[in-house]
C-alpha cells in the first residue's frame, strides 16, 4: 500500500516543529509494518530524499502546495491530509481514501498570529474541514473543538493520542539551583510573557531562590528578552538545540506551560518524561493530560494570579514537588509511539476505502 502524507513542511524545513515531529515518529514506525510511506511538502531547498524510511517529496512553496498537493495525491492509495496550518488541502476531492489529521483547531489562534485581513479568510478556510469523511484527532477536546467550530460531524472523529520517545525522554538528576522551565515558540499564542509576569508576581508573594528559565526561538523573542531586563532572576536562552532541551527538562524542577490552546500538549509530555511536574492553563489537551497532584497542575487561562500562588505554595512545600518527579515520570508512561503507531496501523486496516 503507498500512503501519502500532504504538509506544509518536512522534518528538515527550518521551521518543523511538534507536528512534523509526531508524523515523523508515527509514520516511521508504519514504515516497519511494511506501509510504503511518502511526505509531500513545500520545496524550501535542502534536506535529503528519504528519513527513516519515509520518501520525501518537495514541491512548491506554501501557496502552491495546495494546488500541487491535488496533482500528486491521485497516485496514492491512501492519502493524510496533515492540518497543521489551518488550511486543509482537500486531497479528498481527488482521492476518495483520504484522512485529514486536525492536530488543533486554529480559530481563536488566528486572531492573535494573523492581521484581520487575513485571519477572517483563513478561519473560513479552516471550516472547510468538516467536508472530510475521516478525521483524525490527538485529544477529546480537539475532536469537541473541531465539532463546535468547524461543524465536522462526530462520527467521523477518531481520537488517536500521540506519543514520547521515553528512550530520549528520562528522568536525570535535578539542578542544585531551582529553576522553573518555560520551553516553547515564542509565539503570541504560547504566551511567553505570561511566564515572565506570573514569575514576577510570584516572587512578590514570597518565592526565593528559584530561577525562571525561558528557551524557545521565535517571533517574540526580543520582546521576551526586553520584559526579562525587568524582573530578577528570568534567564531568556533562546532557541536551544535537542540535546540541551532534553538536558533542561532533566534538570527543572518544574515545568510552566502558558498557551491559549493545546491540541495536543508534547512539551507537558516531553517535561513529564524527564522526571518534571508542569503548571498550566487548562485549555484544549492539558485538561487531559494533567491529573491534577500527579503530574501537575491546571489553572484557569489567564489566571496569572492563581499561577503565581501555586509556583509559590509548590516551592514552599518542597516535599510534594519532590514526590510529583516520580509520580509525572510514571504518568507519562500511558504515551508512547509504539501504542499510537499500533492504533494508526489498526485503523488503516479498517479502512474499507484502500484498493
Amino acid at each position: 500500500m503507498k500512503l501519502l502524507i500532504v504538509n506544509h513542511r518536512d522534518p528538515f524545513h527550518p521551521k518543523a516543529g511538534g507536528a512534523e515531529r509526531d508524523l515523523l515518529e508515527t509514520f516511521s514506525r508504519l514504515v516497519k509494518k511494511g506501509v510504503d510511506v511518502y511526505w509531500l511538502s513545500e520545496d524550501v531547498g535542502r534536506g535529503p530524499g528519504e528519513v527513516s524510511g519515509i520518501h520525501l517529496i518537495r514541491r512548491g512553496n506554501p501557496l502552491t502546495l495546495h494546488f500541487r498537493s491535488l496533482l500528486e495525491a491521485t497516485k496514492f492509495d491512501l492519502v493524510f491530509d496533515s492540518v497543521a496550518h489551518a488550511v486543509p488541502f482537500l486531497s479528498n476531492l481527488v482521492n476518495r481514501c483520504t484522512v485529514a489529521k486536525i492536530h488543533h483547531v486554529h480559530q481563536q489562534v488566528l486572531r492573535y498570529e494573523l492581521p484581520p485581513h487575513l485571519a477572517v479568510p483563513v478561519a473560513w478556510a479552516e471550516r472547510l474541514s468538516r467536508f472530510y469523511k475521516r478525521v483524525i484527532v490527538p485529544s477529546r477536546s480537539t475532536g469537541e473543538e473541531a465539532v463546535r467550530t468547524l461543524k465536522v460531524r462526530p462520527e467521523r472523529i477518531t481520537v488517536i493520542p500521540e506519543g514520547i520517545d521515553h528512550s530520549s525522554y528520562t528522568p536525570g538528576e535535578k539542578s542544585d539551583e531551582p529553576f522553573i522551565l518555560w520551553l516553547h515558540r515564542m509565539k503570541r499564542y504560547k504566551n511567553p510573557l505570561h511566564a515572565i509576569e506570573v514569575f514576577g508576581l510570584a516572587k512578590g508573594r514570597g518565592l526565593r531562590g528559584v530561577k525562571l528559565v525561558v528557551a524557545g526561538g521565535g517571533d517574540l523573542e526580543s520582546q521576551v528578552r526586553e520584559e526579562a531586563k525587568r524582573v530578577e532572576g528570568v534567564e531568556v536562552l533562546g532557541r536551544v538545540g535537542e540535546e540541551r532541551k532534553r538536558e533542561l527538562l532533566r534538570r527543572a524542577w518544574l515545568f510552566m506551560s502558558t498557551s491559549f490552546i493545546e491540541g495536543w500538549g508534547l512539551s507537558v509530555l516531553e517535561a513529564n518524561a524527564s522526571g518534571t511536574p508542569a503548571v498550566g492553563y487548562r485549555v484544549g489537551s492539558l485538561g487531559e493530560i494533567i491529573v491534577e497532584g500527579v503530574n501537575g497542575y491546571t489553572v484557569p487561562y489567564g489566571d496569572l494570579n492563581k499561577m503565581a500562588d501555586l509556583l509559590v505554595n509548590l516551592f514552599n512545600d518542597q516535599r510534594r514537588l519532590r514526590a510529583m518527579w516520580s509520580s509525572a515520570y510514571l504518568e507519562s508512561l500511558k504515551y508512547d509511539w509504539e501504542k499510537t503507531a499500533e492504533m494508526y496501523h489498526e485503523y488503516i486496516e479498517r479502512l474499507e476505502c484502500i484498493k
